[in-house]
């Protein structure tokens, strides 16, 4: 049976990075997020969306998902109401991924909310991304033009690091890419003892 291997990180840590490397190592990889998003934009998954919300959050037939983010990472009650609706589909949609993929040994799921989700517990092996607190505020300014304050708001919502970090199998340090390389050829051996 094909094992599951979580792949997560707080964010900024550079989870797609990490993917992109075992992705490029032959092993397939699930990415939570982008499939999350993809699901999102069904029409019967956007109206269950708006209910959660008390304004319109729907823009040309799509959601707009920065106004989304903007409502729900100051009211934690209604990202629950969200992640009960996405999270269950997106599970749904994994299980038939990795049934198409079952000739493999293991496949990765890179989700930025494995812990907090409780879907670590579907995973054979964990493996966390880290880097210093510092690193990732200023990676994820650059990549999504925020502010300093925007960026603690988001890592409000997550995990500690120490804590993902503590519960995984296997931790990626991620400040140097060639190190972090091959660490990710290393853990790869590993996995292929499993």
């Amino acid at each position: 049976m094909t094992k599951i291997i979580g792949l997560t990180g707080g964010i900024g840590s550079g989870k797609s990075t990490i993917a992109g490397y075992f992705k490029a190592l032959g092993v397939p990889v699930y990415i939570a997020d982008e499939e999350a998003r993809k699901l999102m934009d069904q029409p019967e998954i956007v109206q269950k969306v708006q209910a959660v919300f008390d304004e319109n959050v729907i823009e040309n037939n799509s959601l707009n998902r920065k106004r989304i983010a903007e409502l729900v990472f100051s009211a934690p009650e209604k990202l629950k109401k969200l992640n009960s609706i996405i999270h269950p589909e997106v599970k749904k949609h994994f299980l038939s991924w990795v049934k198409a993929h079952k000739e493999f040994p293991f496949v990765i799921k890179e989700a930025a909310i494995l812990f907090e989700s409780g879907s670590y517990k579907d995973c054979d092996k964990i493996i966390t991304v880290a880097a210093p607190q510092e690193v990732r505020i200023h990676r994820v300014m650059n990549r999504d033009k925020v502010t300093k304050e925007q960026v603690l708001e988001r890592m409000k919502n997550q995990w500690p690091q120490e804590k993902k970090t503590a519960m995984s199998d296997f931790v990626i340090q991620n400040t140097d890419l060639e190190q972090s390389k091959q660490k990710v050829s290393e853990i790869l051996k590993e996995l292929n003892k499993m």
